[in-house]
C-alpha cells in the first residue's frame, strides 16, 4: 500500500462484514481500499475524486501536498435501509457503497484540511467536524447518487436532497470527536472550551471553559460526558441542556489517547501509565 503519510497516518481501519476498510489520505495519493479480512486480497480500491485545485506554477501541490492529508476514520451507517460508508478526506466528505467502493455523493469543504474525526450518523443526520485550520461542525442531510455540493455555497444545494442542515464555526474541535445523543451535540475544542448544541438546529444551549488542552475524544456513559485533557484532568459533566460539573479528577501525566470501555470499567492511557478504573 504505497502512500506518503508525510506527518504520519492517523485513521483507524474498520471491519464491515468480510471487509477490512482503510483510508490512505497521503500527501501524494489519496484513496480507500477494502481487503478481504480472511485472505488480505484487495476487493476494491477507489481514489478520492475531488480536484484539490492546489497546484503551484510548476504543477506541483503547494506545501508538498500537506493540505491533501486527512486522518479521519470511516464509518458505515444504514441510511434508509441501505449501508453507506461515510468517509472524510481532506476538503471533502464522501459517501460510498461499502461493498464495491462506488461513490454515491460528495460534500466539498475547501476551506479546511487534515480532518481527523469519525463521522456520526444519528436520526437521519450526519455530524462531523471539517478539520484545520479553523474548521466547522457540519450537520449533513444525506443525498442521492451523483449529487455534489459545496458546504460553503448554499446555492449548490438549493435543488438537491444532499444539504447542509446547519453549520457552526465557533470553538470547533480539531482533534477531539463529537458526542451526539438525546437531541444534543456536545463537544470540547482543543483549547478546553466545551459546548452543547441542539442537534436539529445547531442552536447553542451553553458554552463553558473547562480548562486544559484536548486531543482525546470525550466519552458518553450513563447520562454523563467525560473529558480527558492533555494535562491529565478528567472533567465529568451532565449530558444535558444545562451545564453541570459532576466531578473533576486528575491522573499522572496527560491524555492524548481516547478512552476505551469494557463493561463498567474505563481503560485510560496517559503518556506514562495505563489504568483500569471501576467501582
Amino acid at each position: 500500500m504505497e502512500c506518503n503519510h508525510y506527518r504520519g497516518a492517523g485513521s483507524s481501519p474498520i471491519l464491515y462484514k468480510d471487509l477490512l476498510i482503510m483510508h490512505f489520505d497521503g500527501s501524494d495519493v489519496q484513496y480507500l481500499v477494502a481487503l478481504d479480512k480472511t485472505s488480505g486480497k484487495t476487493v476494491w480500491k477507489v481514489n478520492r475524486s475531488i480536484d484539490f485545485k492546489d497546484l503551484d506554477p510548476d504543477g506541483k501541490p503547494v506545501s508538498e501536498g500537506d493540505f491533501r492529508k486527512a486522518f479521519a476514520t470511516p464509518h458505515v451507517a444504514e441510511i434508509n435501509g441501505v449501508p453507506v460508508l461515510i468517509s472524510q478526506g481532506s476538503k471533502a466528505i464522501y459517501a460510498y457503497n461499502p461493498m464495491n467502493g462506488e461513490e454515491i455523493w460528495r460534500v466539498e469543504e475547501r476551506s479546511n484540511y487534515s480532518a481527523s474525526n469519525r463521522p456520526i450518523y444519528k436520526n437521519g443526520i450526519i455530524y462531523l467536524t471539517s478539520g484545520f485550520s479553523s474548521g466547522q461542525i457540519l450537520a449533513i442531510i444525506p443525498g442521492k447518487k451523483g449529487e455534489v455540493i459545496d458546504a460553503n455555497v448554499p446555492s449548490t444545494y438549493q435543488n438537491t436532497q444532499l444539504k447542509i442542515l446547519w453549520s457552526v464555526k465557533r470553538n470547533v474541535p480539531k482533534k477531539p470527536g463529537l458526542i451526539v445523543d438525546s437531541g444534543l451535540v456536545i463537544a470540547v475544542d482543543d483549547s478546553g472550551i466545551a459546548s452543547c448544541l441542539d442537534a436539529k438546529t445547531g442552536a447553542e444551549y451553553w458554552r463553558e471553559r473547562i480548562g486544559g488542552n484536548y486531543s482525546a475524544s470525550p466519552l458518553l456513559a450513563n447520562g454523563k460526558v467525560y473529558f480527558f485533557s492533555e494535562e491529565g484532568k478528567t472533567t465529568v459533566i451532565a449530558a444535558s441542556k444545562q451545564f453541570q460539573v459532576i466531578a473533576v479528577n486528575t491522573l499522572d501525566s496527560g491524555f492524548m489517547a481516547s478512552p476505551a470501555v469494557t463493561g463498567n470499567a474505563l481503560i485510560l492511557r496517559t503518556k506514562t501509565h495505563l489504568y483500569r478504573i471501576e467501582e
